[in-house]
């Protein structure tokens, strides 16, 4: 039995995180709740490892507790400063930690998929990530679409920061070999769609994974969590802990 502790208990993601460790009663028990105004100091000690889905300024505290306290971690927020992320990186001198921009099976399927296409296709096959989103999501691109991004990126042997195209306006010019175009859409409910294109002559290969519920999140963060009380201090993602690397 593994004893977890949610952090931000009550936003979308706690609630469905809850949801699943109920269905998986078996091998999982929610030992603490904490949203604003609770203590985690007060409770970390029940518990096996801590999943944390807060937001980006609230991590950093919570990674220096778990270190602090010898508490398996795992991250669901994006978006941290540089500071903060050579921070949170650290603590897993101390402890596993599992840092995943998706806990989706099916997307971190995905992003393996799109390492072997983009080897496989070569110089010869424009690269494009597209991404949708409910209209509340507040940082752009979403954390899945920047490693897809990556992904590419590391393919074509270009630093994503110099490959990078965020969509396009006016008159750009011809595209080119050496960048990566970076598109995010937001509307309605969307609980998040990522497509890779690759763009050749006569013909088109497109990768999409379509999330339908958060429970495909929820899920693979529980399966982590599990994963993670038997591991060395480190820093891992998705992909580690379904064996893809």
């Amino acid at each position: 039995m593994t004893r977890i502790i949610i952090v931000a208990s009550k936003g979308r993601m706690g609630l469905a995180l809850k949801s699943c460790a109920a269905r998986q009663s078996d091998t999982l028990k929610v030992v603490g709740e904490i949203d604003m105004g609770d203590s985690l100091d007060s409770v970390i000690d029940a518990a096996d490892a801590v999943i944390d889905f807060s937001f980006q300024e609230n991590t950093l505290s919570v990674a220096q507790l778990c270190a602090s306290r010898q508490k398996p971690l795992i991250i669901g927020t994006t978006g941290q400063s540089p500071e903060h992320s050579i921070a949170i990186r650290k603590c897993a001198e101390t402890i596993p930690l599992v840092w995943a921009t998706n806990f989706s099976t099916g997307v971190n399927v995905l992003f393996w998929l799109t390492q072997k296409a983009a080897h496989i296709l070569g110089d010869s096959f424009d690269k494009e990530v597209i991404e949708m989103h409910h209209r509340h999501k507040k940082d752009a691109p979403s954390g899945t679409a920047t490693t897809l991004a990556e992904i590419l990126a590391e393919a074509i042997k270009v630093p994503l920061d110099e490959s990078a195209r965020h969509g396009r306006q006016g008159i750009v010019g011809a595209r080119t070999d050496r960048e990566i175009g970076i598109h995010s859409l937001r509307g309605g409910d969307v609980v998040g769609d990522h497509t890779v294109v690759f763009a050749g002559d006569g013909e088109r290969l497109e990768l999409t994974h379509q999330a339908a519920s958060r429970d495909c999140f929820a899920n693979g963060a529980l399966r982590a969590s599990v994963w993670s009380t038997e591991q060395a201090p480190g820093l891992y993602d998705m992909r580690d802990v379904l064996g893809l690397k």
